[in-house]
This record gives C-alpha cells, sequence and structure tokens, in this order.
C-alpha cells in the first residue's frame, strides 16, 4: 500500500467525536414525514431556515441577480472569466455594507480589508495560518464549536488550550479564567499566540457584553497577543441586550489594532452555508495581505459573488431581511424554550444563536461523562434525535446538549417536541413539575395546549416583538 502523509492518516480532523457520529446517524436514517415518520430528526445541525420564502420573494422580483435569466445573462461572460483574489468590488462593498448594517451602522468597515474565504471553515484556518506556527496555542473558552479542533488544528499544526468557564458564572469569560489558561499553556512550554472568542457564542446561543469584550481586550493587549472573534452569528440576536462586536468595543478602548481579527461568513445570518462565503476581516494589513494570497485556495465563486452583491446592495432587502429574520427567530425560540419547560427541561436563558443550550442534568444517572454519553445514545438510537452533547463541545460540566431549532419546518419540530414529551414522560417524570405530574391526562392536556400555542404563535395576531413579555401559557392560567 502506498504511504500517506502523516497529517493525512491522523486524527486532526476529530471526526472521531458524538458531534459527527450524530450526523452519521442522521444521515443513516433521516426523518421525512411520509416517507420515514421514525427516522431520525436532524437538531444537530446550526442552520437557519426560517427566511426562505422572504428571500424567494425577491429572487422572483429581481430576476437580474441570475446569471441564467434573459435578466441577467448579459453579465454572464465578464461574470465567468478569470476573476482576481480580492473579489469583486461590488462585492466587498456589499459585504462591508452589510456588516455594519448587522452591527446597527455603530462601525464602518472598509471594503480593502475584506478578505474571501471558503465558508467559516476557511477562513478560521487562514487566521490560524497567519498568526501561529505548528506547536504554537491559541485559548479558545469552553464549551466551544467541535469544527475548530480541525479548522484551527488540523492542517496548521496549532493547539487549542481551553479556557475553563462553569455553568456556575453562566459560562462567562473571567479574567481569572483566561488568566488561568494562558498560565497552564506557559507550564506546558507553549507559546500562546491568541485567543480566540465566539459571539454570540455557538453552543450558548449568549452574547458578550462590552464590559467583558473591554476586559478580553485589556488582556490580549498587555500580553501581546492576537485576539480573533467569531462573530458569524451576529444577525441572529433576536431581542435585548443588543450584540455588540469587538470592532465597536477597540473604539472605546486603548489596544494595538494589529492585534484584532474578525471571522464572518453568511452561513449563519442569512441562511446561506451552500454559498460558502467565508470572511476575513483584519486591522492588520500584513495579515490581510497573507491571507489575501491565501484565499485562492477557496475563492467565492464569481456567480455567487454578484447574487450576494446584488441583493446586499438593496437597502430594502437589506433591511426588512434583518427584521424578519430576528422575528422569526424570536418566535421559535420562544415556543420551542416554553414547549420544553412545560415537561420541566430547562436551557441556558439567551438571545442568539440557532440553538439552545439544554439541561438535562437530571436525566443523568450519574454526574459523570460516560452517563451524559449513556443518555446520548438513548436520544439517538431510540427517541431518534440528533442533538449534541456538551462534552463533544469541550463542555467541562456532563448534563448539557446543544439543540438546534432554525433547521427545520414547523410540522417537524412538532414531531421532535412529541418526542421529547414522550420520553420525558415514560423516563422520567420526576423533572416534571408536580402540578402537572397530577393529571392522568397529561400528555393530552400538553399535545393540545402546546398545539394551541404554536397557533398563537405563529398566526399574525400572535406575533411578538423581541422584547414583548412572553404572555401566561394556557397550563399555567389553568393552574392560577
Amino acid at each position: 500500500m502506498v504511504s500517506m502523509s502523516k497529517i493525512a492518516i491522523g486524527n486532526g480532523h476529530g471526526e472521531n467525536s458524538p458531534y459527527f457520529d450524530g450526523w452519521k446517524a442522521y444521515e443513516t436514517n433521516p426523518f421525512h414525514p411520509i416517507d420515514r415518520p421514525d427516522g431520525v430528526i436532524q437538531m444537530g445541525l446550526a442552520e437557519n431556515q426560517l427566511c426562505f420564502e422572504f428571500i424567494k420573494k425577491w429572487l422572483m422580483e429581481h430576476p437580474e441577480a441570475s446569471l441564467c435569466t434573459a435578466e441577467g445573462v448579459n453579465r454572464f461572460k465578464e461574470t465567468a472569466l478569470f476573476q482576481d483574489y480580492h473579489g469583486m468590488p461590488e462585492f466587498r462593498q456589499a459585504v462591508a455594507k452589510f456588516m455594519g448594517k448587522v452591527r446597527g451602522d455603530r462601525v464602518k468597515f472598509d471594503p480593502d480589508r475584506i478578505v474571501m474565504s471558503g465558508g467559516a471553515t476557511g477562513a478560521h484556518e487562514m487566521v490560524a495560518f497567519c498568526l501561529a506556527d505548528p506547536g504554537e496555542a491559541l485559548l479558545v473558552p469552553t464549551p466551544y464549536y467541535p469544527g475548530f479542533d480541525r479548522d484551527l488544528r488540523w492542517r496548521t499544526g496549532v493547539e487549542l488550550v481551553p479556557v475553563i468557564c462553569e455553568s456556575s458564572h453562566n459560562f462567562q469569560i473571567t479574567r481569572t479564567a483566561m488568566e488561568a489558561a494562558y498560565e497552564k499553556a506557559q507550564e506546558a512550554n507553549l507559546k500562546v499566540k491568541g485567543l480566540l472568542i465566539t459571539n454570540p457564542s455557538n453552543p450558548l446561543g449568549t452574547i458578550m457584553d462590552r464590559e467583558t469584550l473591554k476586559s478580553i481586550v485589556k488582556f490580549i493587549n498587555e500580553k501581546n497577543i492576537h485576539l480573533i472573534g467569531d462573530e458569524i452569528y451576529a444577525a441572529t440576536v433576536f431581542k435585548d441586550p443588543e450584540f455588540v462586536s469587538i470592532s465597536e468595543v477597540i473604539q472605546e478602548v486603548e489596544c494595538n489594532h494589529d492585534l484584532i481579527h474578525i471571522v464572518y461568513s453568511l452561513s449563519k445570518d442569512m441562511g446561506f452555508p451552500g454559498f460558502r462565503v467565508g470572511i476575513v476581516y483584519s486591522y492588520n494589513d500584513a495579515v490581510v495581505n497573507c491571507a489575501r494570497k491565501m484565499s485562492s485556495y477557496g475563492l467565492v465563486s464569481s456567480q455567487t459573488q454578484h447574487l450576494i452583491a446584488t441583493m446586499l446592495n438593496d437597502d430594502d432587502f437589506l433591511h426588512n431581511f434583518i427584521m424578519e429574520s430576528k422575528e422569526q427567530l424570536f418566535k421559535r425560540h420562544k415556543y420551542f424554550t416554553w414547549s420544553l419547560s412545560q415537561v420541566g427541561i430547562g436551557s441556558l436563558k439567551s438571545n442568539g444563536g440557532l440553538f439552545i443550550w439544554m439541561d438535562l442534568r437530571k436525566l443523568l444517572k450519574e454526574k459523570t461523562f460516560d452517563a451524559e454519553m449513556d443518555l446520548w445514545r438513548v436520544i439517538i438510537n431510540e427517541v431518534k434525535l440528533n442533538v449534541s452533547p456538551g462534552s463533544s463541545f469541550h463542555c467541562h460540566e456532563p448534563g448539557w446538549f446543544r439543540v438546534c431549532f432554525a433547521n427545520m419546518e414547523d410540522n417537524t419540530m412538532e414531531v421532535a417536541l412529541s418526542r421529547i414529551r414522550s420520553f420525558i414522560l415514560k423516563n422520567n417524570e420526576s423533572i416534571v413539575p408536580r402540578k402537572l405530574c397530577r393529571r392522568s391526562s397529561l400528555k393530552l392536556s400538553l399535545s393540545r395546549s402546546l398545539s394551541r400555542r404554536m397557533d398563537d404563535f405563529m398566526s399574525p395576531a400572535g406575533i411578538m416583538s423581541p422584547h414583548s413579555p412572553l404572555p401566561q401559557s394556557p397550563l399555567v392560567r389553568a393552574r392560577t
């Protein structure tokens, strides 16, 4: 057998993880309401499918955005020919404008600092390549996205050192935790080159407040290490407090701007992961120049650039899309978390992202990661839901699970919620509120009330702004 490189045959990809095992379980038995009603429902994919009707309407009204229409075909030749790796000027301008709009126009982005990449995956590897040599380290707060083990380490040889964040502090990043991780790296003879933060957080769905960001900037400035801000979920914040970008904070505190870099994409905020639009935005000229050279390995197709530029240069679309996305995410998140609460399942309080950080610690037979994996296997194999265990996100406390809620239709979500309710009521009624447990017809009562609740959330009369309080549920009103 012909030998392969050590990198190619090694385990650096990180595929041997329950995060990816859940995807495999779904792919071998995917749920379909008619053809495979007993299949696995995909709740491990952070994808935003809630605004496609809105986008479809715009596409129907703007056929010139496509090169394959009578209105757009005249631009086919110039778009199909060679494009340099700087990207189309109108594309970079449109993305810079979108990034500013998502941040409330409180900060402006320079189109000349926009560097393209094949999705956020390529963008992260690009930044890691530019900032650190093999064997050097980046600090990463836990829990963090499992793909970082692949994106940042596999081909670059960079090490990741966890910054331990605990549930007792709502998994917030503290100066103490950063210092402890930095010291641990030094004890292991690892040279720390930077800190990577994800804001809004994947998997938590939380955002960092201004003071926390200022503390982080002060930390990296004192240590003279880089700060990478992954802000790919910036437009998914659906209620107050509003999202604060690292690009805003560095205007308010003294720091070396050469240390600041942002990773962005359109995969989450617009729901376009298939377009592979990744962005590196660096305040460091040398990093911009190096990243631009590297971008030839993962360019965004010129056809995609043309479509995105046309779409994002439409000011009315831009404003209405951002508002529509927030409203749809707010309604789905509120209904989903309320439904889980009716059977005693809680989650970390959040206001962004495409997922919740579900708390199933009460269902563990013991407080160990082995028990967490046992519970996860039951959820995958018997309940037939692909949810991701906290250990795959390097969480240091067992019993937490990431559950995605924006990647499915309403009917599929109802099936998923029904499976969760049945599982909880059958296996561990101790976590269901006592007054609910006394009802002999609990399951039927829940089913009917949730159905009515869904109608309330989705009907025009039931649409609420992200700042509206949640009315009491029918069950609460019935008990009081």
